[in-house]
């Protein structure tokens, strides 16, 4: 299935604990870039959310918003520094004898002393951790690769629909190029009938004449290959993947062939329509550029 590269998936696990959201949004990018926005507990499971999305995603400019809270109470604990309340016991003694003034320090002063009583938060665990975050992030990922489908789906009949057009086109300069040269070939005989008066014509003059303006005119070959670019495009549409760099080189010899029909055309059709399939291409480049 084609997926286009602009998507959002969002994805919220709330229960009594906690509650956790992880927010997804794309844009087009020729490679994966992705930012991730997270708690700096997360950190630690960067490279694990990074390989989970590269699963999910191949292409794209894709911003990662993860956000967490903890509802539990019994995160934090006191922690109780006993060789720092030795220590500083010893220098109030130490004090008391070189200043011979009275220890009158209290188990609730000492407290109050600095890193003698500190909170510190319960270390998590880390698998369950990461196994609530994995499962929020990929239910998100399955969103945003859903909106990434049905997007792509749209941008696949829009340019199934050029492409059609494309085809018409191309069909049309392919039946009036052999017309162009019986044209040519009338006007070369009226004229030199008309130069010549009542002198004959030199049959073979004009076939060489003919050849010759027939070799500078014939778009055979860039019809052929458009066609051909026109139908790889379409099976590679419907066959889906991510096919959008593929399909980008393929534009690119499309707009190439269409280039050159256009510089050999020496008829006002022609050129209107080598100029009409030159604007329905660049059109068709640039919902490529959407596709992942």
């Amino acid at each position: 299935m084609i997926k286009s590269m602009t998507g959002f998936g969002r994805c919220e696990t709330v229960t009594d604990e906690y509650k956790i959201s992880v927010e997804m949004k794309a844009v087009n990018h020729r490679y994966l870039d992705l930012s991730i926005k997270m708690p700096k507990k997360f950190n630690y499971f960067e490279a694990g959310i990074r390989n989970l999305l590269k699963n999910y995603i191949q292409r794209g400019k894709v911003d990662v918003f993860i956000s967490y809270e903890d509802y539990t109470e019994n995160k934090l604990c006191l922690k109780y520094n006993n060789a720092l309340a030795a220590e500083y016991m010893d220098y109030f003694a130490k004090m008391e004898a070189q200043f011979g003034i009275q220890n009158d320090i209290k188990v609730s002063a000492l407290a109050r002393c600095p890193e003698v009583l500190t909170m510190e938060e319960v270390p998590e665990d880390e698998e369950q951790m990461w196994k609530i975050l994995s499962e929020t992030m990929e239910e998100a990922a399955k969103r945003f690769v859903e909106s990434r489908e049905t997007e792509g789906e749209n941008l696949k009949n829009d340019l199934l629909g050029k492409l059609k057009f494309m085809t018409g086109i191309v069909e049309f300069i392919e039946e009036r190029s052999p017309r162009i040269l019986l044209e040519y070939r009338t006007k070369l005989e009226d004229k030199v009938k008309e130069l010549l008066a009542s002198a004959s014509v030199d049959e073979g003059r004009i076939a060489t004449e003919v050849t010759i303006f027939a070799d500078k005119i014939c778009v055979d070959e860039e019809t052929v290959r458009l066609k051909n670019h026109i139908e790889n495009t379409c099976t590679e549409l419907n066959t889906g993947g991510s096919v959008g760099r593929k399909l980008d080189f393929i534009a690119q010899e499309m707009n190439r062939e269409a280039n050159t029909i256009l510089s050999k055309a020496n008829d006002l059709e022609i050129s209107d329509k080598a100029i009409a399939l030159k604007t329905e291409i660049e059109k068709v480049r640039e919902q490529i550029q959407n596709i992942e």
